[in-house]
């Protein structure tokens, strides 16, 4: 059984314990649109130990819920905040890359295709005078 107390904005519930004749209570917070939080607060009582002792453990957990929701005193003062470092300036753009980089790109490509028919070419002649050719 839950029982909310919307103008305290609190909720506790009753309900079974894992074992024969306990009864677990809960109690939580009711949030802003009536969702409620999870318990914040829980305890088991044996059914054996009657009305009031029943009464006196829902009052001791919503008190306990209460004194948790309320903000915590401060006991010294508040720190200054830190100042914020400024932001960093923008990089510079970078200038934008010439026309020499691109020939330069196309005359490695040319050396490297040179160097590699070489290569074969002098393998090839190699091969070729190994054979009696």
């Amino acid at each position: 059984m839950v029982i909310r107390g919307e103008h305290v904005q609190r909720w506790i519930s009753l309900g079974v314990a894992g074992t024969r004749g306990d009864v677990r209570i809960r109690a939580g917070l009711i949030l802003d649109g009536g969702t409620t939080a999870p318990a914040r607060t829980e305890t088991v009582v044996p059914l054996a130990a009657g009305t009031a002792e029943l009464a006196t453990a829902c009052r001791r957990l919503l008190a306990d819920l209460t004194s948790a929701a309320e903000p915590p005193t401060p006991t010294h003062e508040p720190r200054a905040s830190k100042q914020r470092k400024a932001p960093k300036a923008p990089k510079a753009p970078r200038p934008p890359k010439t026309g020499r980089t691109r020939g330069r790109r196309i005359a490695t490509w040319i050396v490297g295709v040179l160097a590699i028919s070489a290569v074969t070419l002098y393998a090839l002649a190699s091969y070729s005078a190994s054979l009696g050719g």
